[in-house]
């Protein structure tokens, strides 16, 4: 019985990446919206000190890294993934709490103040899940490998 609830861990992380992927293309359409209203929405996010090729970057990395967070969730469960992994999730709830502090300073619109609280949220939650599941002593861990 212990076994099985360990082993639901992954199952718990999958979903709240997943969740939380979901959210982050929510922000993106809604940021894009406006176009097919007509709307200009041409003002761009890079500066003359970060070129826009460098942001698509860091969005290519923002949003890969949680898709091998998944798939090592699922495939790779050990001891040391798990310390990474709920780092990882330390590392997005500061960005993530950095991004709804700018939103909320440059006056972004309600409903993408609203879905940044909830994806904060999912993360904390991710981070509690995480934290749990990396707590699992090595002994308790002979389920994980059930899955894989």
């Amino acid at each position: 019985m212990e076994t099985s609830r360990h082993a639901s861990f992954p199952l718990k992380v999958t979903a709240l990446w997943t969740v939380f992927l979901l959210g982050l293309l929510l922000h993106t359409q809604l940021a894009l919206m406006p176009l097919f209203h007509g709307v200009n929405v041409a003002e761009s996010h890079t500066h003359e000190y970060i070129s826009l090729d460098v942001v698509m970057w860091f969005m290519l990395i923002f949003f890969g890294l949680p898709l091998l967070a998944i798939l090592g969730s699922v495939f790779w469960p050990s001891r040391q993934f798990r310390q990474l992994h709920f780092g990882m999730t330390l590392g997005y709830t500061v960005l993530n709490g950095i991004h709804l502090t700018m939103d909320v300073l440059v006056g972004a619109p309600s409903y993408q103040l609203v879905l940044m609280v909830l994806l904060f949220g999912v993360g904390l939650l991710l981070n509690w899940v995480s934290y749990r599941w990396m707590r699992i002593s090595k002994r308790d861990t002979r389920g994980l490998r059930l899955l894989t």
